[in-house]
């Protein structure tokens, strides 16, 4: 989180891939040269794992009980170029997509919640088509590809968010621990939208020391990390004041209601970012981009994040994720902004890669990384120097994408 204020990597070459959309319904499921896409509950099989470039067509056929969804990810298995949401039981729908050459992974998502099922590598060949996409459609493909990764981000966090607040509240601290870092991961990804909404972000994500600072009540992912890994009676908080000065290990009565707060949060913002109204500006994802990476400098690097159970490097990671995706979905159009541009892109696709190596050294999101106070003061100050590498390319982004002379 902001103290005060924002293995998997993005194939940054890939450009951003134009969607369509849907098409007319068909009872048939479609023309008889689309791929079919057979959606259940609990599975997604596509009747092809390849197509050839250009407009790829799917007829999806929902046989669960509930709406489904169907989603194209690019090949992080994170940003997502394409989906058709509420998908009902019994319906079939045509859906068009433009894909360009690359690796894609294809899923659906079961009452739009959740993690992808039946995720699937789907192959695209054949040559790329020319780039005649005008900068207001190219503009507008962005916002569209970055506000369904938001929400599927969100709709991933509010299950996990669940599953661990009702471990923490039965008093499984076993599991609750094992699912604090993996939780979260979903909401470092895009927690500059979180702090779009006034007070839900604090509510979320802050610190016992931005609460105290800024006198409101502390709850949230941290209050109840506190509670997962308790304090000894002499440690301290990261300002150096008494980690249990005014601090007990909650009641079960408040252990519930701190658990309830945290999904009821979560709720919200899930209702928030799936509202039909709710967009996002070119500015908006790649200043995101921008303010992730100010986030791992600002209390990652820093090991403030998580204080009490030394998770920093999976929120650490998490960010850089984030700002991959918001990054990636507006890279060709920094690239179409002339020789600049096209440097610019350059430059922050190689720091993006180091900075991936690095963090590989530690662990991964899937696997785990090491406990942060393992990570010695020099390798520290290597993984600082690698972000501000990155960040001061990655700074000049918003005016490369904007056109705006500096």
């Amino acid at each position: 989180m902001s103290s005060r204020l924002v293995p998997v990597s993005v194939v940054l070459g890939a450009a951003v891939l134009a969607l369509t959309g849907c098409v007319a319904n068909h009872p048939s499921g479609g023309s008889s040269s689309a791929l079919k896409v057979e959606i259940a509950d609990d599975s997604c099989a596509v009747s092809s794992h390849t197509a050839k470039a250009g407009t790829v067509s799917f007829a999806l056929s929902n046989t669960g009980s509930d709406v489904n969804e169907f989603e194209i990810y690019a090949d992080d298995k994170l940003r997502i170029v394409g989906e058709k949401e509420n998908v009902t039981p019994g319906q079939s729908v045509s859906y068009v997509a433009q894909l360009e050459p690359g690796t894609y992974y294809t899923a659906c998502k079961f009452q739009m919640v959740g993690a992808p099922v039946g995720l699937a590598k789907f192959t695209v060949t054949g040559k790329a088509t020319e780039a005649s996409a005008s900068d207001k459609a190219r503009e507008k493909q962005a916002v569209t590809n970055y506000v369904s990764y938001i929400k599927s981000q969100v709709g991933e966090l509010l299950p996990a968010t669940q599953t661990f607040a009702d471990a923490y509240k039965s008093g499984d601290d076993d599991k609750a621990r094992s699912l604090f870092a993996s939780t979260r991961v979903f909401y470092e990804r895009i927690e500059p939208t979180a702090e779009q909404f006034g007070d839900l972000d604090p509510k979320i994500d802050y610190r016992e020391v931005d609460a105290a600072a800024d006198g409101i009540d502390w709850t949230g992912f941290h209050r109840i990390e506190k509670d997962l890994w308790p304090p000894a009676a002499d440690a301290l908080n990261s300002d150096g004041t008494s980690a249990t000065q005014n601090w007990a290990p909650s009641t079960p009565e408040q252990r519930a209601q701190f658990a309830d707060d945290l999904v009821a949060n979560v709720q919200k913002l899930h209702d928030l970012v799936t509202d039909p109204s709710f967009t996002v500006t070119l500015a908006d994802i790649s200043n995101g981009a921008i303010g992730l990476l100010d986030e791992v400098a600002t209390s990652k690097i820093s090991g403030e994040e998580d204080w009490w159970s030394g998770t920093d490097l999976s929120d650490f990671a998490a960010n850089v994720q984030g700002a991959e995706v918001a990054y990636g979905n507006v890279r060709d159009i920094a690239e179409s902004k002339g020789s600049a541009g096209k440097k610019l892109v350059g430059r922050i696709d190689k720091q993006f890669s180091a900075l991936d190596a690095l963090l590989g050294t530690y662990g991964s999101i899937d696997s785990g990384f090491v406990n942060y106070r393992e990570v010695d003061d020099a390798a520290r100050k290597e993984l600082s120097d690698q972000v501000n590498a990155l960040a001061e390319p990655l700074s000049q982004l918003t005016h490369t994408v904007l056109g705006v002379k500096e």
